[in-house]
């Protein structure tokens, strides 16, 4: 067997509804505020932090890039630092 070699289409683990959440909390953020920083739509926030919607990895990318530019970290499931998945703000230094 020959081990595929390249970029995978999206990440391992995408961020969660109670990441998104929990990020917005973090920096003040509404759901409006997310949507026009992440270039999607109100409802599309709506929707992913309700869990009515299944949204696409581009999605998913565009809002935690949007998040990530204003300094918020996301803790991925492998990450047992502080118990698994969840957001933080970045240390100043």
């Amino acid at each position: 067997m020959i081990a595929r070699r390249g970029p995978k289409p999206y990440p391992a683990s995408m961020i969660t509804a109670g990441q998104v959440r929990a990020a917005r909390a973090l920096i003040g953020w509404k759901q409006g505020d997310l949507a026009q920083a992440a270039g999607v739509g109100e409802a599309v926030v709506k929707n992913l932090e309700r869990g009515s919607s299944d949204p696409r990895a581009s999605t998913l990318l565009a809002i935690q890039a949007a998040f990530e530019r204003h300094g918020v970290v996301f803790l991925g499931n492998g990450d047992t630092r502080d118990g698994g998945p969840g957001v933080r703000l970045k240390r100043e230094i």
